[in-house]
């Protein structure tokens, strides 16, 4: 069953149309890739469905309600209680350690911390950087920082999980380790994940995608 439906959606930009009259779905706990060259709409997508941006026409329905009708506070309900967001750069704040980095979310969404924390170490623990989390994003290595990342955005048990290239910056043994670790969170999780990538290997890894050509699905499988 497709709890998201991208209906005839497009975005422009000015003259420019990044995503074009594309249509698609994806299923509750399914793991999906989405693949295209640079420009070729697929991270304006994931955008459009993280609640980032909103379409210039069509519809994108999650659970049955319409994005575009949602307000900017409803939105940034949406993002904070419904979406976990992993980028290429991991946009850690400087100036907070790692640990106060990834309950942020918590915080700003007035969860319960203590029991986000609690859970958050034993995450932490489980993907070996629990010695991080009193240091600050500089005094750890890129790789820590990015399981830092995949940590904050899995701290309130999203229902989403949606990752713009995030090995853009790995080389391709390290890719692969993070594409099998948003896997097998995601799964423990039951979130739907889609992961935004230009890599051919790394979409390869997944058993449903989308190719993306000029705004729109070219092929899926």
């Amino acid at each position: 069953m497709a709890n998201i439906e991208v209906k005839s959606v497009e975005r422009h930009y000015g003259l420019v149309k990044a995503v074009d009259k594309l249509s698609a779905t994806f299923e509750a706990g399914k793991q999906y890739a989405i693949r295209g060259s640079s420009g070729s709409g697929k991270s304006t997508l994931l955008y459009l469905l993280a609640g980032l941006d909103r379409p210039t026409a069509g519809q994108i329905l999650v659970d049955g309600k319409d994005l575009s009708s949602f307000s900017d506070e409803a939105l940034a309900k949406y993002r904070n209680r419904s979406v976990g967001l992993v980028f290429q750069f991991h946009f850690l704040l400087p100036s907070m350690n790692c640990l106060n980095n990834i309950l942020l979310p918590a915080k700003i969404g007035n969860a319960k911390v203590d029991n986000v924390k609690e859970n958050c170490i034993e995450l932490a623990k489980a993907l070996g950087v629990e010695h991080c989390l009193k240091k600050f994003p500089f005094e750890i290595s890129g790789g820590e920082q990015q399981r830092i990342n995949i940590i904050r955005a899995l701290s309130l048990r999203p229902k989403y999980l949606f990752c713009d290239e995030p090995t853009g910056n790995l080389d391709s043994e390290n890719s692969l380790k993070v594409v099998a670790l948003l896997k097998e969170l995601s799964k423990a999780f039951e979130a739907t994940l889609i992961v935004v990538t230009h890599d051919k290997e790394v979409a390869e890894h997944f058993d449903h995608g989308l190719l993306f050509k000029d705004g729109r699905v070219e092929s899926a499988y």
